[in-house]
């Protein structure tokens, strides 16, 4: 159901509060570019520093201005159960097309207790759920035999955001529920492998700064253009990796504002990039052809 290239895209701030304009003017950009959607709020959203109005905010902003002509996959995972269910129903109601949820965080729920936070909030909406494992956040993962259950027990449960790093997985999940389940990559660099052996496309970071080199990637991979998508990673690849010097998405904010598209602020207690990393940083992009 989603697949393609889905920007998880920034949230830009302005003195400390939500730069609306700079957001709209982001998404903008997408749109022109041939993204497939975005993914606000989610990890490079910096949802965990922003409040329940502000989140619900973003994704009234992103689906006032996608209009239609890109689809919204909002981050609305928490947790908390309870908390996951409200924003999920919120951002229903404001018009997402669907809804990511990344697995628990900090309370390590058992197998078991990822079934039922994830049914609970499939029952509680009838929005298109997008699992999200991201093991190296989360402390944990939705094991395969879970995520093979979920789809099972619920339809609203379509697809996962696999963000471990581990192809085996995508191997597992498409033999395990064939080709009607959506497996999107959750690392650039790793887009083309993932589709090598069943991923459906990527929720890219790189895509913020260049959305339609990452389009077209997928697109020629899908269409069974492989050298040319094979030459679009090899040309990015030292993007693809440094946007992850530090913590995400503090060099893509960087990368940005340097692009002049949005300001270079983040939340505590994420912090600028180092000077050494933005001279790092800076290099790649020139040699990518991003800036002069």
């Amino acid at each position: 159901m989603f697949k393609g290239t889905y920007t998880a895209i920034v949230t830009p701030f302005k003195n400390g509060v939500l730069d609306e304009p700079a957001l709209e003017r982001l998404i903008k950009i997408q749109i022109k570019s041939g993204v497939d959607g975005i993914v606000p709020v989610g990890t490079t959203g910096e949802s965990p520093t922003l409040d329940f109005e502000e989140h619900i905010r973003v994704v009234e902003i992103a689906v006032r201005v996608a209009a239609g002509k890109i689809r919204v996959l909002a981050g609305t995972g928490a947790n908390s159960t309870l908390e996951a269910i409200q924003l999920t129903q919120r951002a229903e109601r404001v018009g997402a097309d669907g809804s990511l949820q990344v697995a628990p965080y900090y309370n390590k729920p058992t197998q078991e207790g990822l079934f039922r936070h994830f049914i609970a909030i499939a029952e509680s909406s009838q929005l298109p759920l997008m699992l999200y494992s991201i093991p190296g956040r989360c402390g944990i993962e939705i094991g395969v035999d879970t995520v093979t259950r979920l789809a099972r027990a619920s339809k609203r449960i379509v697809g996962i955001k696999e963000a471990g790093g581990n192809a085996d997985r995508v191997s597992q999940i498409r033999q395990s529920l064939g080709p009607r389940f959506t497996i999107l990559c959750g690392d650039d660099s790793l887009t083309l492998p993932f589709m090598s052996v069943g991923a459906d496309g990527v929720i890219s970071v790189a895509s913020n700064v260049i959305p339609r080199q990452i389009s077209n990637m997928v697109n020629f991979y899908a269409s069974g253009k492989v050298d040319r998508a094979l030459k679009i990673h090899q040309r990015y690849y030292s993007l693809f990796k440094d946007l992850f010097l530090e913590s995400n998405p503090t060099p893509v904010k960087s990368a940005l504002a340097m692009m002049g598209i949005v300001q270079e602020e983040c939340r505590l207690p994420l912090v600028p990039i180092t000077p050494k990393n933005r001279e790092i940083l800076t290099a790649t992009m020139k040699a990518c052809g991003i800036l002069d």
